[in-house]
């Protein structure tokens, strides 16, 4: 059910669309930590995480592409950096990412859980 609540708000294209996306799925992750919904919050946390990974790749490689087959093996394409807008974005995934995570409620959630799946 997670993807469908969190899936439909995760966008990077733009600095604004990113922040918008951000404000939304933060919240989403609100409301699960006080709903006591720990798998909720850490998927919410990995969509801000998955934003500022993805944001990351179309600022390093504006194709999205990071490999290319060259003479039968793979290689690294080198980064281009072309569009700016997607750096942007990416920090304003980081800086909700670092929120999520160093959050003490959900910290606390994970730790119970790990304890009791372990």
């Amino acid at each position: 059910p997670y993807k469908n609540e969190l899936y439909p708000l995760w966008r990077f294209k733009t600095p604004e669309l990113a922040q918008h996306s951000c404000e939304m799925i933060y919240n989403k992750f609100l409301h699960y930590i006080d709903n006591g919904d720990f798998v909720g919050a850490d998927m919410a946390k990995k969509y801000l995480h998955m934003g500022f990974t993805r944001a990351r790749r179309y600022w390093n490689h504006s194709s999205g592409k990071k490999w290319t087959k060259q003479n039968g093996k793979w290689e690294i394409l080198p980064k281009d950096h072309n569009v700016e807008r997607f750096f942007r974005s990416s920090n304003i995934f980081k800086d909700y990412w670092k929120l999520a995570r160093e959050n003490e409620d959900y910290r606390e959630m994970k730790k119970n859980f790990n304890l009791k799946f372990k």
